[in-house]
């Protein structure tokens, strides 16, 4: 058995590596990060671009003062147009260029640290393509997901949910579509925006400070498959510890039987001279009649008529027993056998032909010897067979 406790130990290490190493990758592909900043770090290229309404003839400017570590940029709002705005773009592809634009359905957030010289509200707009309206070379027809968030002189951190955006009611005025038409595809995103809301202040310099910037993605297939697969794992690792269990059990109690044979310890001693007739005559005694279930020491005392000290004296110098402990041996061994070699005789009939009356005794005195019930030690033989 312990050969048995060994592989078992070896293999449970192995398993309990098995699920850390496999639990590490299952995490690194449910829970997708992708670093956006820094430019260097960023999981796929982009590029800035600044827009803001003077192309409709406004007043309002920005200007990008830096893309590298951090996105910083400052922009002053002015009246003039008819809807003064000012906004960076963080641009994937080029306008057209469909098959370069970037899948954002994986990620379901965009984090990022921000910082602005005074408290503001700011813009945040996905463009995506609409299959109803989008012109793939007119970057004004693209459906425009959009959320607000705070901005303050202390850096704070901003989550947006990708999967949660609106998109204003004025794109479904110019498009002519009914406003229940809220989904939108994020599988082919060319550039998203940061700039001015409608809450922003006019006639003041603003600086903007974006670190940090990171998609975020689960994908719980990856999960699902992890532990279907862990659990099938430890299902097998369970059965082959069984199977093991039972061979290395089945293993165990033959060597065992093998040993306690009944009248082995006595053929083994009348092959040798005969020295002692006494000697000779208590053990074939034992090895004849232990299935008699009257046999005792005062019945075996009377058979043999010798003294119950000669007899014990016997069978503790021969095989070191008391006439119990070496009657029970005889007759836990050869139910053993029975048990081993007759698979349709039941529990109770074997018990009571190697001498037993009281099959719940048999049952607790097996145990004892095997570390197994006659029950269990018959099934183990039969699979085995």
């Amino acid at each position: 058995m312990l050969n048995f406790y060994k592989k078992v130990a070896i293999a449970l290490v192995g398993m309990l590596v098995f699920s850390a190493l496999t639990g590490l990758l299952c995490a690194r592909y449910t829970f997708r990060h992708a670093p956006l900043l820094p430019h260097n770090r960023s999981f796929t290229p982009w590029s800035v671009e600044a827009v803001s309404d003077e192309l409709q003839g406004g007043n309002s400017h920005i200007a990008i003062q830096e893309t590298h570590f951090s996105l910083v940029f400052d922009f002053l709002l002015k009246q003039g147009a008819e809807f003064p705005y000012t906004a960076f773009a963080l641009v994937f592809a080029p306008t057209g260029e469909l098959d370069r634009y970037l899948n954002l359905s994986p990620y379901s957030h965009l984090t990022f640290s921000v910082q602005c010289s005074r408290e503001n509200v700011l813009t945040f707009a996905l463009f995506t393509v609409d299959p109803q309206v989008s012109d793939p070379n007119d970057i004004s027809t693209y459906r425009l997901p959009t959320t607000f968030f705070s901005c303050y002189e202390q850096w704070t951190t901003v989550s947006i949910d990708l999967t949660r955006l609106e998109t204003p009611q004025w794109w479904f005025s110019l498009n002519s579509l009914e406003l229940s038409q809220q989904g939108y595809d994020l599988t082919q995103v060319p550039r998203f925006t940061i700039g001015n809301s409608f809450q922003s202040p006019f006639d003041v310099n603003s600086e903007v400070r974006i670190a940090e910037l990171t998609l975020h993605g689960r994908n719980w297939g990856y999960l699902y498959t992890y532990i279907g697969l862990l659990a099938l794992c430890w299902i097998l690792f369970g059965v082959w510890v069984a199977r093991l269990h039972t061979k290395t059990l089945i293993q165990s109690l033959k060597e065992k039987m093998q040993k306690d044979r009944p009248l082995i310890a006595y053929k083994q001693l009348s092959l040798e001279p005969q020295k002692d007739r006494e000697k000779e005559n208590i053990l074939r005694y034992m090895a004849t009649q232990y299935a008699n279930p009257e046999l005792n020491l005062d019945v075996a005392i009377s058979s043999l008529a010798v003294s119950r000290t000669k007899i014990n004296d016997v069978l503790k110098a021969e095989l070191g027993y008391t006439f119990s402990a070496y009657l029970n041996k005889l007759r836990l061994t050869e139910a053993a056998r029975l048990l081993a070699e007759k698979k349709h005789i039941s529990v109770a009939e074997i018990a009571y032909s190697v001498g037993y009356r009281n099959v719940p005794y048999f049952n607790k005195l097996f145990k004892s010897e095997y570390g197994c019930t006659p029950k269990v030690f018959k099934q183990s033989y039969s699979d085995d067979g």
